[in-house]
């Protein structure tokens, strides 16, 4: 979707925002008396239209409710849920061009309203060959109008978010024949050339040459090869320590030796969300300069059951040197994740952690789909981490972490194990991970499982990948880690 700033229109379709305080000044009075039988109010997302006699025939003049916030987050919000109206009204309409009136917008109203009408945009056809031409998106082209000073700077730095969540959507929507573990490293070399972003890739022999024996059994079922991929971004003071954002990436799940039931399967294509956050998270990071320095990990694996897979009872020795009796092939993502953390922290030294897992269906059942899980044995990361999904819209909600959880996973043959029992299992997942932080790194785990993928339409997202997670971390670097 082009999207311009040009001083008159051309497009047939002229949109006018309007919030619900007085919305009918200065209109026709045929738009007026069109959005009155319309029930048009000016509430945040409500769109109405007319048409209206033009020299070149008739013109498409459609008002659009914005609401009336007064807080900035709320409006910034309220405005990107109303462009995201835009796109599920127009998007396949047969309009191939849109005409924005910015009078009376501020910049940043102007930068999230385009924000919200480009996520809610964004489509992966690359696969159907047979939709009809009224299936098809047609809005090709938006052209922004009496926008205020400073629109375009801020539309700028919102397209470097835009592009973040676009590249992780893409990834989480990909078939797990089309994305594996060497094909998401090719993804990301190919998207991260030109930006800044230095790649690191460990293979097989790397791995196991640094005793990664809890991620290299979760991937030794399958013929697809495992990978680290390490991101850096270097943009804050030379020698600063970085913060760490840590994803993991099990391409697909079939739970291993421990079979998922049938039903649903083909779902686990995106177990590998939250590698997939931290990839769009970093290119997000990258294009807009952040002035911070980052290291993403993305731990890539695909969990499957042949002849050589990890049995339940298989014990491993992870990379720092504890043992873990495996008792559920289906815990694979905290095998994956554990190596992936001590990784990080002996090789980056990293001031905090972030992790971002699709790990638990217990999250879902515990949040459902409204917010993520945040686990922490730190009170400040934790808020700094909150603080930045309300910002954005991209919600977390704490819950709890102690000694009495902690117990659970306690094995009688080995340090520990892979899962705790019946209850309180996103809990005991995130005490599994956090024995393997190091003493004095600010850490907090993000359950995301319930929130990369959506069976109906957002707030800015179609059905499918939501690209959950990039807007929060680029938000919490932007108010922790940049200066």
């Amino acid at each position: 979707m082009q999207i311009s700033f040009v001083p008159a229109a051309s497009a047939r379709l002229v949109v006018l925002p309007r919030g619900s305080a007085g919305w009918e000044a200065d209109l026709d009075p045929v738009l007026v008396g069109a959005g009155q039988a319309q029930r048009f109010a000016g509430k945040g997302g409500q769109i109405a239209e007319a048409f209206l006699p033009a020299e070149a025939g008739v013109v498409r003049q459609a008002l659009l409710g914005v609401g009336e916030e007064s807080d900035a987050a709320r409006r910034g919000l309220a405005l990107e849920k109303a462009g995201a109206a835009l796109s599920a009204r127009y998007l396949t309409s047969g309009e191939e061009a849109l005409a924005l009136q910015a009078a009376g917008l501020s910049a940043d109203d102007v930068a999230a309203l385009l924000l919200g009408l480009r996520l809610r945009g964004w489509r992966q056809d690359a696969y159907r060959t047979t939709q009809k031409d009224e299936e098809k998106p047609s809005l090709a082209r938006i052209e922004v109008v009496g926008a205020p000073e400073g629109a375009e700077s801020a539309w700028a730095a919102a397209v470097a978010v835009a592009e973040g969540v676009e590249f992780t959507r893409t990834l989480v929507t990909e078939p797990a024949n089309v994305l594996y573990p060497e094909s998401f490293v090719a993804r990301a070399e190919a998207r991260y050339a030109g930006t800044g972003l230095a790649l690191r890739v460990l293979d097989e022999a790397d791995m196991k040459a640094l005793g990664m024996g809890a991620l290299l059994g979760v991937a030794q079922g399958s013929v697809k090869p495992p990978r680290l991929l390490v991101i850096q971004w270097n943009g804050g003071p030379a020698g600063e320590p970085p913060v760490a954002l840590v994803g993991k990436g099990v391409t697909f799940d079939t739970g291993g030796i421990s079979l998922k039931p049938a039903g649903g399967m083909e779902d686990m294509k995106w177990d590998m969300g939250g590698a997939g956050a931290v990839a769009g998270a970093m290119l997000t990071l990258a294009l807009r300069g952040a002035r911070a320095n980052v290291v993403g990990i993305c731990g890539l694996v695909e969990n499957m059951p042949d002849g050589n897979a990890q049995r339940p009872g298989d014990v491993v020795t992870s990379m720092n040197g504890q043992t873990i009796e495996v008792i559920n092939t289906d815990a694979e993502g905290r095998l994956v994740l554990c190596d992936a953390l001590t990784f990080v922290q002996r090789e980056y030294k990293p001031k905090a952690v972030v992790d971002l897992a699709t790990l638990t269906g217990a999250i879902i059942a515990t949040l459902a789909h409204e917010y993520a899980g945040i686990f922490s044995t730190n009170d400040e990361i934790a808020a700094q981490l909150v603080a930045a999904g309300a910002g954005v819209g991209e919600e977390l909600w704490r819950l709890p972490m102690g000694k009495a959880y902690d117990k659970m996973i306690d094995s009688p043959i080995a340090d520990m194990k892979n899962v705790g029992g019946r209850f309180g299992g996103s809990i005991t997942a995130a005490q599994f991970l956090a024995r393997f932080i190091e003493d004095g790194v600010a850490w907090a785990h993000l359950d995301i499982a319930g929130m990369v993928w959506a069976d109906k339409p957002g707030a800015t997202w179609a059905k499918g990948a939501t690209g959950y997670g990039v807007r929060l971390l680029d938000r919490f670097i932007r108010d922790t880690a940049e200066g």
